[in-house]
């Protein structure tokens, strides 16, 4: 049986070596295969909210995922939600929101939830994606978010080290919430650093969502 293809669809580059070491690390029988605009993230930046222009472009982007035979499509980029709706409701094939699972596992370890971000633009979407969740679960939960200034300049810059010291210097903020969600999937680079800045649980989206992608094929 050929292995599934899971078409991974990027808004960033930042985003593609978490969750290339996430399949290697906990499924690597699948083949994945990276598609890339950036224009993608540079644009949605510029933009106040996601217009109906942007959300046509990453549908566009999204159909084309399927046209080159994939199995699943995997989205990175959490400042897309509606665009993401549109293309689950069209595609035959499962497509699954880039923290959906790590929402999941948020949730299971209580009510009260933090998160780093350090992309300004999808913190709404993301806000809003949370509290659909938790209405639709019906379980209790709540979002307290702080936004990481300069952050993701330093990553796109090269400089991880730096992007993970701020992003840990500001997790002791959270200390108190039941669990901590690094937004994105670049935001996982932080994780080690943030789990000796803190004691509570520390979830990354990559691993969680290539577990949950895995489920939805096999």
């Amino acid at each position: 049986m050929p292995s599934p293809r899971i078409v991974l669809l990027h808004a960033t580059p930042v985003a593609v070596d978490p969750i290339r070491e996430a399949f290697a690390r906990r499924w690597p029988e699948a083949e994945t295969v990276n598609l890339l605009d950036d224009s993608l993230s540079v644009d949605r930046a510029r933009e106040s909210e996601l217009t109906e222009k942007m959300i046509e472009r990453f549908v566009a982007f999204g159909r084309y995922a399927h046209r080159i035979g994939a199995d699943g499509i995997l989205i990175t980029c959490s400042a897309f939600g509606p665009a993401i709706d549109r293309l689950i409701a069209e595609l035959p094939v499962p497509v699954l929101k880039p923290n959906e699972a790590m929402f999941r596992a948020a949730i299971a370890q209580g009510e009260n939830i933090g998160m780093l971000a350090t992309f300004g633009p999808s913190v709404g979407t993301m806000t809003d994606e949370f509290d659909e969740f938790v209405r639709e679960s019906k379980s209790p939960g709540r979002i307290t978010t702080i936004l990481v200034d300069k952050a993701m300049e330093r990553l796109r810059a090269g400089d991880a080290d730096t992007h993970n010291t701020l992003i840990a210097a500001r997790a002791p903020e959270l200390s108190t919430m039941d669990a901590i969600m690094l937004a994105h999937f670049s935001t996982s680079r932080a994780a080690e650093a943030v789990r000796a800045s803190v004691k509570v649980p520390v979830l990354t989206a990559p691993d969680a969502a290539v577990d949950r992608m895995k489920q939805l094929i096999v």
